[in-house]
Formats: structure tokens, C-alpha cells, sequence
């Protein structure tokens, strides 16, 4: 018979689950903030380096149940991206860019001020450049917003995604060699895997709705269907060590144009992806420990406040000219605060590669854990502030 022990660590990750959704239940209604916020504390709260109810880290089925979770994320993400409005309105494009770019210099300045070396600032800088879909999609379903300020920052997050995996892989890569030879090969190695993960999702984009299709009942076989997908497709990725953050994006882009019905009841993949949503957000919290992100806390209160300004300057400086106004180009800005989990789970990833950078990293602790909890609220009101959110009766 199994020990005492072996049952309570087996038990350990579904006891988590179910107090952090207890705690995002009560939490909401008491405080009408998200309830992603309350996984988040929860998560870091019952980790092993505090108070040791989960396991330490790093166990491979969580963080595929974690990916899965953020790819049937991401594949609704890009479902809702519509490429048509980014041709007709490139300052859109062009406002993403300047305020990742912005955001890329003003960390690493920031960083390289704190006597961080020069490779360490440019990582964080990486990582700063990015918005986890996650959070503004889950916020966004949760508040049930629309309008303009809702769907510049979900076409946004999809864009700094993209352009995070990208530069953090290429700086990586150049870190792994640390040859200035070698930055154009880590640079063609990036684009290569960016591209090929990019070319599976759209590929799953095309065969899963003609399967649909052919299987007939598409309507009431949708949401199974692409969530089965997901799951190969993030295997797929694990298998052949590609993006499954840009193959998912693509999916549900490609998806989006094959004029597939994804309707109102099927958001956040139903059941199911409730479940996965609070796994993911109290795995991504778990993986934080109380004395690293002490350790960088001062730098990582400083990236925070950077960040959150230069992307909020950087979307507002384009805002008449793609057509809002100042007001909510800066609530734009505001929105794109999250960026926990997709920063944990790239940097999950790269230490599954080999590459273990905690400690290079360990200001990105910081920042992950004071997102994870005040992210989420910081597009919940900036929604609020944009009047885009039902008004309670």
C-alpha cells in the first residue's frame, strides 16, 4: 500500500486547484476583482518554497496541462484577430511595434542601470516586450467587454507575443554561444522555428474545419474538436521543440478565416477550460519563490513601472491616428499590463532546453509575481474606465 506521504503529494496538485477556485469564487464576490488574481496568490501562496503543499516545480504533466491550457487560450486569441483591420488600419501595426520597441529600450536602460550585465538586460527586455494572452482574454471574457479599447488590446497582446518569442529566443541563442558570430545564426534559428511553428498551427487551421465540415454537425462538434486539436498540436510542438505559443496563435487565426462558427457559448472552451484556466494560473504562480523575487524586488518594482509607462505612451502617441482618442489609447496602454504566465511558461521552456536562467532572471520573479496579482486588475479597470463593460444593474 502507498504511504501516507505518496498519497498526500498525489493529491497535492487537485487540493490546489479546488482552494484556488474556492478562493476566486469568494474573492470576486467580495471585491469584484478577477478571479485569476486570487488563483495567482493561492498558487504562490501553496508553493513549495512557501508553504510546501505542491511539489517543487518543473513536473513534466503539469506543464503540459499548463500549455494546453494557454494554447486553447491563445487559439481563441487568434480566433478573435482580425487581419482585415490590421490592413486597413496599419497604424495599428505601427502603434504595436513602437511601444514594444519602446518598452524593449526603456528595460534594458532600466536594468543595465541597476548594474545588471548586458546580456541579463536584454533578456528582461525581451520579456518586458510581451502581454500574456492569458490574462487579457480571461479578463475580457469575465467582464464580457467590447469596444474599441477590448480589441486593440487582444489584437495587441497577439502581436507582442509574437515579437517577445522572437527576440528572447534570438537573445538566448546569441547568450548560449556568447559570440557575436553566432547572433546571425541564433537569429536564422528563431526566425526558422517561428516560421515552422507558425506553419503547423496555420496547417491545423486548414484540415481541422474541413474535418469538421466532413464530420457534418459543426456547430455542436466545434468546441471538442478544436480542443482536441490543441492538445496535438501543443504535442506536436513539444515533439519537434517549436513554439506552441505562435502555433496556436495560428491555428485560430487560420481558423478565424475558414469561417468557422465559434459561438458566444463556446468561450474559454467551456467546463473544460475553466478547469485548465485555474490550473494554469496557480501553476504559473507556483513556480515563484518568496526568496528570489525578494532578492529582486527594488529592480522588478522599477521594470514594472517602466513597462506600464512606456507601453501606455507608446499606444497613446499612435491613438488619433488609428483613430481613438487620447483617453482611450491610454487604456489601451493600461491593458496590455499583464504578463505572467506567458513569461513563466517561455521561461519553463528554455530551462526543458537545457538553459536554467533563475538566477540571471531573478527581477523577472519579481515582476511576474506583482503582475500576476495586479495585472489582471489593471485591465479590469481600465476596461471600466473605457465604459466597455456591462453596467450593473
Amino acid at each position: 500500500m502507498p504511504d501516507l506521504l505518496t498519497i498526500l503529494t498525489d493529491l497535492s496538485w487537485p487540493v490546489a486547484i479546488c482552494i484556488a477556485w474556492i478562493a476566486g469564487e469568494i474573492g470576486q464576490r467580495l471585491t469584484s476583482l478577477p478571479r485569476i488574481s486570487f488563483y495567482g496568490v493561492t498558487g504562490f501562496a501553496l508553493a513549495a518554497p512557501q508553504i510546501g503543499v505542491l511539489p517543487p516545480s518543473g513536473a513534466g504533466p503539469i506543464l503540459f496541462l499548463a500549455d494546453v491550457a494557454f494554447g486553447l487560450i491563445l487559439f481563441e486569441l487568434g480566433y478573435r484577430i482580425n487581419l482585415r483591420w490590421l490592413r486597413t488600419n496599419p497604424w495599428l501595426g505601427a502603434a504595436s511595434l513602437a511601444e514594444a520597441l519602446a518598452t524593449f529600450v526603456a528595460i534594458y536602460l532600466v536594468a543595465s542601470a541597476f548594474d545588471t550585465s548586458s546580456m541579463t538586460a536584454l533578456m528582461l527586455a525581451s520579456l518586458g516586450m510581451s502581454t500574456s494572452p492569458a490574462t487579457v482574454v480571461r479578463v475580457i471574457n469575465e467582464s464580457r467587454s467590447s469596444g474599441q479599447v477590448t480589441e486593440r488590446v487582444l489584437h495587441l497582446s497577439a502581436l507582442n507575443c509574437v515579437m517577445a518569442v522572437f527576440t528572447f529566443n534570438v537573445i538566448v541563442g546569441f547568450w548560449i554561444f556568447k559570440s557575436s558570430a553566432d547572433i546571425g545564426d541564433a537569429t536564422l534559428s528563431s526566425l526558422v522555428a517561428l516560421l515552422l511553428s507558425g506553419a503547423i498551427g496555420a496547417a491545423f487551421g486548414v484540415a481541422v474545419p474541413a474535418l469538421l465540415r466532413a464530420l457534418g454537425n459543426l456547430s455542436e462538434d466545434a468546441t471538442v474538436g478544436f480542443a482536441l486539436a490543441v492538445i496535438l498540436l501543443v504535442s506536436v510542438c513539444y515533439a519537434a521543440q517549436l513554439s506552441p505559443v505562435v502555433s496556436t496563435l495560428a491555428f485560430g487565426l487560420t481558423a478565424r478565416h475558414r469561417r468557422v462558427a465559434f459561438g458566444q457559448a463556446q468561450r474559454n472552451f467551456g467546463p473544460l477550460g475553466e478547469l485548465l484556466t485555474v490550473l494554469l494560473f496557480v501553476f504559473a504562480a507556483s513556480t515563484l519563490d518568496w526568496r528570489t523575487v525578494a532578492d529582486g524586488i527594488t529592480l522588478a518594482l522599477a521594470l514594472v513601472l517602466v513597462r506600464v509607462l512606456t507601453k501606455t505612451a507608446g499606444v497613446t502617441a499612435f491613438s488619433h491616428l488609428s483613430g481613438i482618442s487620447w483617453r482611450k489609447g491610454a487604456l489601451t496602454g493600461i491593458g496590455l499590463a499583464p504578463v505572467s504566465v506567458f513569461v513563466i511558461l517561455l521561461l519553463e521552456h528554455t530551462r526543458l532546453r537545457g538553459v536554467n536562467l533563475a538566477e540571471e532572471l531573478r527581477a523577472m520573479a519579481g515582476v511576474t509575481l506583482l503582475l500576476e496579482v495586479f495585472g489582471p486588475i489593471l485591465i479590469q479597470r481600465a476596461l471600466v474606465w473605457a465604459k466597455e463593460t456591462p453596467v450593473k444593474s
